[in-house]
C-alpha cells in the first residue's frame, strides 16, 4: 500500500485509477444521486436518505471498479483520501478539467 503526505500526492494516483471514462461516468452519476438524496433529507427530515446517498455514491462506484476498472476501489485503503478524491474529480468534471469521454 502507498503512502501518500498530502491529499495533492494522492490525486494524481487517484485520477491513473478511474482510467476507464465508465468507471468515471459512475463516479459523477453516483455523486450527484448523493447530493439529491442529502437535499431530500434536509427537504423531508427523513434518514432513509442518509442509505439512499451510501448506496448511490459507493455502489455506483463500486460498480464501476469491478466491472470496468477492474481494480480495488481506493476507498478501503485510503479512505479519507479518496472521499476526498471523489469530490474533488467531481467537481474537475464540471469545470471540464477531467473528461467524461
Amino acid at each position: 500500500m502507498a503512502a501518500f503526505a498530502s491529499f495533492r500526492e494522492f490525486y494524481p494516483y487517484y485520477l491513473g485509477e478511474h482510467a476507464d471514462v465508465r468507471c468515471r461516468r459512475l463516479h459523477f452519476a453516483g455523486s450527484w444521486l448523493v447530493l439529491v438524496a442529502l437535499a431530500m433529507l434536509v427537504a423531508t427530515g427523513n434518514a432513509w436518505w442518509i442509505l439512499g446517498a451510501l448506496v448511490g455514491g459507493y455502489g455506483f462506484a463500486w460498480v464501476g471498479h469491478f466491472v470496468f476498472e477492474k481494480n480495488r476501489p481506493a476507498t478501503f485503503r485510503h479512505p479519507l483520501y479518496s472521499f476526498m478524491g471523489d469530490w474533488a474529480m467531481f467537481v474537475d468534471i464540471l469545470r471540464g478539467r477531467v473528461s467524461l469521454r
